[in-house]
C-alpha cells in the first residue's frame, strides 16, 4: 500500500518538473520586446556557406560533362556540338581554348538536392552554388532552368554547320580508292612464315641416292686426296730386290770350293754338262746367288 502511494507521488513530481523545464524559453520571452522581420520586405542574412540555388557561368563553361556524371539525382543535361575550321569559341578565365559548343545546359531544381557535389569536378569552376532561395513555383516545369547563351536557331545551325562539314570531309574519300588495310597485312605478315627465296631457274629433281657404305665413301674419297696429296715415286719391287742384292752379297761371305775327293774303283767324273734328270732338283736362285757350289750326285749303281 505504501509503495503504491510512493511511486503516484513520484510521478506527478516528474510532470510538474519536466512542465516547467518546457515553460522555461517560454516565461524567458514573454516579458521580452518581440522582434519579427517583415518577410519578404526584410531578408534575414545568410551564412557564407549556404547552399541554394546553382548557377553556371557560360563564358567559362568548355562543356566537359563532368558535373552531370557526378550529379547523384541526374537532374543536369548537357549537349554539345564540335566547331568547324575557321570558328572561335574564345577562351575561359583561366586561359583554356573552347573547342565545343555547349547547345543544351539545363538544370532541375525540382530534382537538385543542393549537395554540391557537381561544384568540384568542374575544372573551370563555372558552376557553384548561390544565397539565392527564392524560386518557387506555381508549375513544375518552371524549375527547369536553361543556362545556354544560344538561341534555340543558333544551337540548330551550329549543329547543321558541323554536319555539313562531315560530309564534304565525306565525299573525296568516298571518290577516292579505298586504301590498302596496311594493318591487316602487317598482321599476316607477322603470322605468315617468312617467304622462300624464288630460284633463278627451275631445278630439275634429281633421284634420291642411298646412302653409301663406308667402303665405298673411303673409294670417292681417295681421289680427291690424291689430287690434293702430290704423287710420291716408289721404286719398284723389282729394282728394290735388284739393289739389295749385292748388299746381301757383300754381308754374306763366300763359301770355299773343296776339292773333289777321288774314290778308287770309281766311275770317273761325268762332265758338267751332264743331262739331268727329271728328278733331279734344280739349284735354287738363292744359292746361285750366294754363288756356293753344290757337289755332284753319285752316279754310280
Amino acid at each position: 500500500m505504501k509503495n503504491a502511494i510512493s511511486n503516484y507521488l513520484n510521478e506527478i513530481k516528474s510532470a510538474v518538473l519536466t512542465t516547467l523545464i518546457g515553460m522555461k524559453v517560454t516565461w524567458k520571452n514573454m516579458f521580452h520586446e518581440t522582434v519579427t522581420i517583415q518577410y519578404p520586405e526584410e531578408k534575414p542574412i545568410l551564412p557564407e556557406r549556404s547552399r541554394s540555388r546553382l548557377y553556371v557561368n557560360m563564358d567559362d563553361c568548355i562543356g566537359c560533362d563532368q558535373c552531370a556524371r557526378a550529379c547523384p539525382v541526374d537532374c543536369i543535361e548537357i549537349e554539345t556540338v564540335k566547331s568547324v575550321p575557321g570558328e572561335d569559341l574564345g577562351i575561359t578565365s583561366n586561359g583554356k581554348k573552347k573547342v565545343l559548343w555547349v547547345t543544351k545546359f539545363d538544370i532541375d531544381f525540382a530534382k537538385c538536392c543542393h549537395c554540391q557535389l557537381c561544384v568540384f569536378p568542374c575544372p573551370t569552376d563555372c558552376i557553384y552554388m548561390t544565397d539565392v532561395y527564392e524560386y518557387s513555383e506555381y508549375e513544375r516545369d518552371s524549375l527547369i532552368y536553361n543556362f545556354v547563351t544560344l538561341t534555340p536557331e543558333e544551337a540548330a545551325q551550329k549543329v547543321d554547320n558541323y554536319n555539313k562539314f562531315m560530309e564534304s570531309k565525306a565525299k573525296p574519300q568516298a571518290a577516292a580508292p579505298a586504301p590498302k588495310p596496311q594493318a591487316a597485312e602487317s598482321v599476316v605478315q607477322a603470322t605468315a612464315p617468312a617467304p622462300k627465296p624464288q630460284a633463278a631457274a627451275p631445278v630439275e629433281k634429281q633421284p634420291e641416292e642411298k646412302p653409301q657404305t663406308t667402303a665405298q665413301t673411303q673409294a670417292a674419297q681417295t681421289p680427291i686426296q690424291e689430287q690434293k696429296q702430290p704423287a710420291v715415286k716408289q721404286p719398284d719391287s723389282e729394282q728394290t730386290q735388284a739393289a739389295q742384292a749385292p748388299i746381301q752379297e757383300q754381308k754374306q761371305p763366300k763359301a770355299k770350293e773343296q776339292p773333289a775327293v777321288k774314290e778308287p774303283n770309281s766311275v770317273p767324273a761325268q762332265p758338267s754338262e751332264q743331262v739331268q734328270s727329271p728328278n733331279q732338283e734344280k739349284p735354287s736362285d738363292a744359292t746361285r746367288d750366294s754363288g756356293q757350289a753344290q757337289p755332284p750326285k753319285d752316279t754310280a749303281s
